[in-house]
Parts: C-alpha cells; structure tokens; sequence
C-alpha cells in the first residue's frame, strides 16, 4: 500500500514536533517498597519531522510504547526516546509522562493503613546527538498548611487549610520518587492522610498548629532542602493553599539551581 505519510512535502518547512498527545495506558514504574507498581499514565510522545517529509507514522509511537509497557522509568526513558528516533527517521525526540502514584501510609497515631496518592512524571527530550536535551522528574504532593498570621492575631485557634506542592527536578543519577516526596512532606504544617481516627486528628489539627506555614515558607523551606542534595542541579518549586477563609487560592513559586550542578 502506498505510504502516503513518508512521501514528499514541498513546502520546505520543518515540524518541531508531531506526534500522538494525551494516550491512556497501562505501564509499570518502579516501587521502592514493592519493586514495582501498575499504574494508568497519559502519555504524549513526539519527534521532530524533516522539511521534505508530509508526515510521521502514528502508529509506530504506540508500538513502541507497547513494547516498553512492562517498566518505565527515569532509567530507561533514555532508550525509549533512542528507540523513538530510530524507529520515526527523526532528529529529536519528546516524552511526557504523568500517572497517579500510590505510597502506602499510616495514620500517625492509630496506624491504621491507607494509601495516598501522588501525581508523578517524566519528561525527556533527545537531541540529534543521542544525547539529554532535558530530562526532568515531578511530583505534586497534598499538604496542610496553617497560617501564621491568624495565629498570631486570634484569641482562639487558627485558620488552616489543604494545599499542593508540586516539585520539578533534573538530576545527574536515578532517585526514588519517594524520597522527594518525603523531603516535601517534611516542609508542610503537616502531612496529609487517606485515613484518620480520632485520636490521628488530634494529633494533626495540634501539629499544624505548633508548625504554621504561610506559602512563602512552604517554597522556601523545599528549596533550602533540595539545595543540600547534590543529586539535584536544578529544580523549580510551586505550593498553592485551598484558602479556607477566602475565595482564592494563595500561590508561591520559585526555581533554583545548585552550583557545580549541570542542567
């Protein structure tokens, strides 16, 4: 059958990236706790297209990730975005990958079992050389913040509230998602929770309240932390807070690079 897709274009212009956006499918990532876990990811995938070619083939960018299913990670996202250019005839390659992560987690006091869940990506970018152009992991993590100033001002109490951080790192070797998240974790008033008995929501409700946090302190706090790690060369850092008492959202963001770090 004719390929219509790798005949000639005329128009002389080249595509920095085509491709298949937003495919849901099941993959398996890398668990510090259990080995692995299944999860449903959203995955683009996408090359660069010469100037003299109509299009790419679709097709091949779900076949190959078929093919890499059974593990995706930070340490084979190289060889996936190799493959791509190989298989494709193309320059460059693009990869995002976001799924939800589970970490099995216990009440503070009663220990009652439950899982939290985690948004976590990849995002890799392979240029003509086969080498890195960018290659960076996130994850967004549900905290409790408490706000300083109304603890300050009230006679009794404290408004609180939920909020996220989400992290974005490139590093020079492979990490646990884990581990970021705990670093993050560790920033807040205090942790959230699937599941709280009584005697837990006692002891989060008087955590928080013995550790405010505006989100200035929240962005702060990560970033003196992920400046100590010298896996991390670079890294950006954005806490919003789900105001309890007002009708918007308070948001912070910053980015940061350690020195001697390369990016």
């Amino acid at each position: 059958m004719k390929d219509v897709q790798g005949s000639r274009d005329h128009r002389n212009i080249e595509i920095d990236k085509v491709g298949v956006k937003n495919v849901k499918y099941p993959i398996v990532v890398l668990d510090k706790a259990n080995g692995f876990q299944h999860t449903i990811a959203t995955i683009s995938m996408y090359v660069s297209l010469p100037h003299d070619y109509k299009g790419t083939h679709m097709s091949r960018f779900v076949e190959i990730l078929h093919s890499k299913q059974s593990m995706i990670n930070m340490r084979n996202l190289p060889d996936i975005l190799r493959e791509m250019k190989r298989k494709l005839d193309a320059e460059s390659a693009h990869l995002e990958v976001t799924f939800p992560y589970f970490i099995k987690k216990d009440a503070p006091v009663s220990k009652t079992p439950g899982y939290m869940e985690y948004t976590c990506g990849f995002v890799g970018h392979m240029g003509k050389d086969d080498t890195m152009k960018e290659f960076a992991v996130s994850v967004r993590v549900p905290i409790t913040t408490l706000c300083p100033c109304s603890k300050e001002i009230s006679e009794i109490g404290a408004h609180n509230q939920r909020g996220e951080v989400t992290v974005e790192v490139r590093f020079k070797k492979f990490f646990w998602i884990e581990d970021l998240i705990s670093i993050i974790e560790g920033c807040s008033s205090c942790d959230v929770y699937s599941v709280l008995k009584r005697q837990d929501e006692k002891f989060v409700t008087e955590k928080a309240y013995q550790n405010p946090k505006f989100v200035e302190d929240v962005v702060r706090d990560v970033a003196e932390k992920l400046g100590k790690e010298p896996n991390v060369t670079w890294f950006t850092i954005e806490a919003e807070n789900f105001e309890s008492i007002h009708n918007h959202s308070a948001y912070a963001y910053l980015e940061g690079k350690n020195e001697g770090g390369s990016t």
